[in-house]
């Protein structure tokens, strides 16, 4: 990676924790060592095994978020860090923080906004097989949902540029936050990468804090409710052809009774198909309406995408050599 271009830049390592006391100090040493001009960022989400205290003997600047959910704790940082680039990881020791400089790198040569570094081996390492199923799963129903831009919306290791993070909303509270970020990225075009990098195991002594069935039901709720927000088209014209086929299923006896009869005899069956086709119609009309609404609200976030002003550095033609950086400016968290 070229000097040059990333002597004026601020890289900040952001950690979001919640009882990983076994774990977080090589992961902050780690960092420390692969990027030793960046600042090191740890979230403590209410502890109880000392996981704060590990963080700062090791070096890390920590801050102590109350609300419980990553989503939380990721919106907390993204507010508080005021850097050029960021990396966000797990403090689990999963993720090799000897692969942060190759991010950033990514990042630069590629000129993109955000880098994903897609885990080899999830498949095998997912700690239970219904966590890999559900990796499975819900990676190619956002292919189907979002599009074919990501091919694993559920990694913890990512490297954005400042315009991301700044532009980013981060409704989300739990582990989900990832979906909501690959959605933020297909959402407005914006240029993303992908790098495939190891996946390790859990330690000893350390726990996944992931529940296959809540965790799961969360991340497709989140779906479900970023389909309506970002394309209510297609979420709202679903919905009405299922009312319409149910519709039409009370209608046809009512109506082939009619038509060789001349009579209808199960009136309340006609009301009902009725009924149900005139909701499918006005769905159908609420999809037409909100899809413009959308619209109008990506091109508004795309316009203050574009209002971020881009680090000069970034600017620079591109080169190659040399490692990382200088350290972030610290938020209003580091005075906490």
């Amino acid at each position: 990676m070229a000097r040059s271009r990333t002597d004026n830049l601020n890289i900040a390592v952001l950690l979001p924790c919640y009882n990983e006391a076994a774990t977080i100090g090589p992961v902050v040493q780690g960092f420390r060592a692969t990027l030793p001009d960046a600042a090191i960022h740890v979230y403590d989400n209410n502890s109880t095994d000392g996981t704060a205290l590990q963080a700062m003997l090791a070096g890390a600047h920590v801050v102590r978020e109350r609300r419980q959910g990553k989503g939380h704790v990721v919106r907390r940082m993204f507010a508080d860090i005021d850097a050029d680039i960021y990396i966000i990881a797990d403090g689990d020791g999963t993720y090799a923080p000897e692969d942060a400089e190759e991010l950033v790198r990514t990042l630069l040569t590629e000129r993109a906004d955000m880098v994903v570094g897609t885990r080899r081996g999830v498949h095998a390492d997912a700690g239970r097989h219904g966590h890999a199923l559900g990796n499975r799963l819900f990676n190619l129903l956002y292919r189907m949902i979002f599009g074919p831009d990501f091919t694993d919306i559920f990694s913890g290791y990512r490297a954005f540029s400042r315009r991301f993070v700044k532009s980013f909303p981060a409704v989300s509270g739990g582990f989900e936050i990832e979906t909501e970020m690959s959605v933020h990225a297909s959402r407005l075009k914006l240029p993303v990468s992908e790098l495939e990098l190891d996946y390790g195991r859990r330690p000893e002594g350390s726990h996944s804090k992931l529940s296959t069935f809540r965790d799961g039901a969360k991340i497709l709720w989140m779906f479900a409710m970023l389909m309506k927000e970002t394309r209510p088209f297609a979420f709202f014209s679903a919905i009405s052809a299922t009312f319409m086929l149910a519709s039409l299923g009370f209608m046809a006896p009512v109506l082939a009774e009619y038509f060789e009869t001349g009579l209808v005899s199960r009136m309340p069956t006609w009301v009902l198909s009725t009924a149900l086709m005139m909701i499918s119609f006005m769905l159908f009309t609420a999809g037409v309406i909100l899809d413009s609404v959308a619209r109008a609200r990506a091109e508004q976030l795309r316009i203050h995408y574009m209002g971020l002003e881009r680090p000069s550095a970034l600017k620079a033609p591109l080169s190659d050599a040399g490692p990382v950086s200088r350290a972030a400016r610290p938020g209003k968290a580091d005075a906490a």
